[in-house]
């Protein structure tokens, strides 16, 4: 699980009368993230500060944050993480800028901080972060300044946290932002102790491909692991292009780069990954890809556990016996004639007779009258 460590809301203030000897970090309702003189005032934090008791007039910098009011909300969040064997890592506020101004360095610097303390807190083994828009200048100067920076942050949280917590650094989908393949490659390789995070959305949108095979996804896969040193750290989206860079995130289904080839090329090969979802429906998309990638698994195993093809006999096979000839056909008896139906008697009824009696009788009184006529 990826913390979103979002919105950054700080107010620095003078230590209280009760707070006075007290660690900040035991503290209740309060989550404090830098401690220092009076003219500190949100300045670097140090694990010295936050680890020794506090001193009259001393400046806190505290942090409201939805996940935790107090360290103790931190603890117990580490706490069931690992009851529930459930990896946290943390990312740091989204809009970085180095070359703004001082002011604008200074708060990119100071939230990649604070994220790093609230990292240690969860004990999350991640603080992952970008590093922001190229300067005015040369690219190469740029890239150069930023390889430095990043350099001064990761020996810090490695201070800080006594080794815990490792600073992670994003591609971008835009190519006017810090974060291309090989950008993210080469500052892993120069700078000690920075995790390569290999979010394919973004480097999908920047470099114009949508990996529709695991072929296309392979030599990339390979060169994150040889710079990682350790588990891949993969987010997963779907995206929608625009220009020359990246329009926005969608949900996986909606996106124009599809999960199978990851879900098939990881189920093929035995890289340790995490597959964090960025979608915008963090919980839907992260079950949909699981369902995928053991969808994959199961061809898998069905692959491997196939049972074995018959193998052929040495010998000759066997002539098979004649097939004994059929059975003649006794010929079938001529269905009998069928029988005429019987003639029924033809019966006149009486009133017939009598009517017809009566008619004869008529015309010979006829007759008989037209005779004595004559």
């Amino acid at each position: 699980m990826e913390v979103q460590f979002i919105k950054v809301n700080p107010l620095t203030r003078l230590a209280l009368d009760e707070e006075v000897g007290h660690v900040s970090r035991d503290l209740a309702q309060q989550l404090v993230v830098s401690v220092g003189p009076a003219d500190h005032q949100g300045g670097e934090p140090t694990l010295t500060a936050l680890t020794s008791p506090i001193k009259r007039r001393d400046s806190l910098t505290t942090l409201t944050w939805s996940l935790a009011k107090d360290y103790a909300d931190l603890q117990q969040t580490k706490a069931l993480a690992r009851a529930l064997d459930v990896d946290l890592t943390l990312h740091a506020p989204y809009y970085v800028d180095f070359f703004g101004s001082a002011d604008a360095r200074e708060q990119s610097t100071r939230q990649i901080q604070w994220a790093g303390v609230l990292a240690d807190g969860l004990g999350a083994r991640l603080a992952v972060t970008h590093l922001g828009f190229f300067g005015p200048g040369e690219r190469a100067d740029s890239i150069q300044e930023l390889t430095e920076i990043a350099g001064d942050l990761a020996n810090w949280l490695n201070r800080t946290s006594k080794g815990q917590v490792r600073l992670a650094v994003e591609p971008s989908g835009h190519p006017d932002v810090f974060g291309s393949r090989e950008e993210v490659l080469e500052l892993a390789r120069r700078v000690k102790g920075i995790v390569p995070v290999l979010n394919l959305p973004h480097l999908a949108a920047r470099e114009r491909t949508t990996f529709d095979s695991p072929d296309q996804l392979e030599p990339l896969i390979r060169q994150f692991v040889a710079a990682t040193a350790g588990p891949l750290y993969l987010n997963f989206s779907g995206v929608e292009f625009y220009g020359p860079g990246e329009f926005r995130l969608t949900p996986i289904k909606r996106g124009l780069v599809r999960f199978d080839p990851v879900a098939e090329l990881l189920a093929e090969r035995d890289y340790d990954v995490t597959v964090i979802s960025s979608s915008p429906l963090l919980e839907h998309d992260a079950m949909y890809m699981k369902l995928l990638y053991e969808r994959a698994l199961t061809r898998r195993y069905t692959k491997q556990h196939a049972p074995p093809a018959a193998k052929p006999s040495a010998k000759p096979a066997a002539k098979p016996a004649a097939k004994p000839p059929p059975k003649p056909v006794p010929p079938r008896r001529p269905a009998p004639a069928a029988r005429p139906a019987p003639k029924r008697p033809v019966r006149l009824a009486r009133p017939l007779v009598a009517r017809a009696s009566r008619s004869r009788s008529r015309k010979e009184v006829r007759r008989i009258g037209q005779g004595r006529r004559h």
